[in-house]
């Protein structure tokens, strides 16, 4: 067998979510892997480099999968962006090392979360987006940032209560970008746990708000109690932006 890396985009909004389940073939990943076991005439199972949530977009979402010897690449790629929903597209498919995991061997990954602050909403990218028309702190909110950057046990910030796994997390970076009306939030880290991205987002908006202040987040890390942290931002404004190697 050969190992295959697969570089996908998608647009998250009808999906449920990237993961495979029981209850729905409606997933990114079980729409590419029935695809991939047509043109390969044999079952294929799909590795993500992240699972993202319902209707959360990747503009970069890298995946591994093994195909018989002798698999015409150029041919198999030509199908995926021939078959694939629209909404979902191949951008590249290559011959990998045996060894290599989309997830395990991810050494970076970068999210960004994009609020629309003006009066109005954009009808046209308000799928990509948060409407939030509020003028917010975003001194606080950068203030709050660099508080929850760094190497820190996130389990505050995770909707998953039930996990035996580390919740320690390396988190480089997160900035806040403005273009116009659009304020971007970029996170990048080693790892996030699930709904971690958003329950950060959720948090610095509050600080954003006037309605927590950036000093309480180290008392919110250190709780380790997801009732701390502030609510979940909707998925809609969430992309995948960038996986590192």
């Amino acid at each position: 067998m050969t190992r295959l890396k697969l570089t996908l985009a998608y647009d998250g909004t009808r999906y449920d979510g990237w993961q495979r389940q029981g209850n729905t073939a409606n997933t990114i990943q079980a729409r590419v892997e029935a695809l991939l076991s047509r043109a390969l005439n044999a079952p294929v199972e799909v590795h993500g480099c992240g699972r993202t949530d319902v209707g959360v977009h990747a503009r970069t979402q890298v995946c591994h999968f093994d195909a018989p010897d002798g698999t015409d690449v150029t041919a198999l790629l030509a199908d995926l962006r021939r078959y694939l929903p629209e909404d979902i597209a191949a951008l590249a498919l290559e011959t990998a090392d045996p060894r290599f995991h989309a997830r395990l061997s991810c050494r970076e990954k970068t999210y960004v979360y994009r609020v629309r602050t003006g009066p109005a909403r954009d009808v046209f990218t308000r799928r990509y987006e948060l409407f939030l028309p509020e003028t917010l702190d975003e001194a606080a909110m950068a203030e709050g940032a660099k508080l929850l950057t760094g190497t820190h046990d996130f389990r505050a910030f995770t909707n998953n209560r039930r996990t035996k796994k580390s919740t320690v997390r390396t988190v480089s970076g997160i900035r806040l970008t403005r273009e116009g009306d659009l304020l971007s939030l970029w996170f990048t880290g080693d790892g996030f746990l699930y709904n971690m991205v958003r329950i950060m987002t959720g948090t610095l908006l509050e600080v954003g708000e006037g309605k927590r202040r950036a000093g309480e987040l180290p008392a919110v890390l250190a709780s380790l109690d997801r009732t701390q942290a502030g609510p979940l931002a909707p998925a809609q404004g969430l992309t995948l932006w960038e996986v590192l190697y």
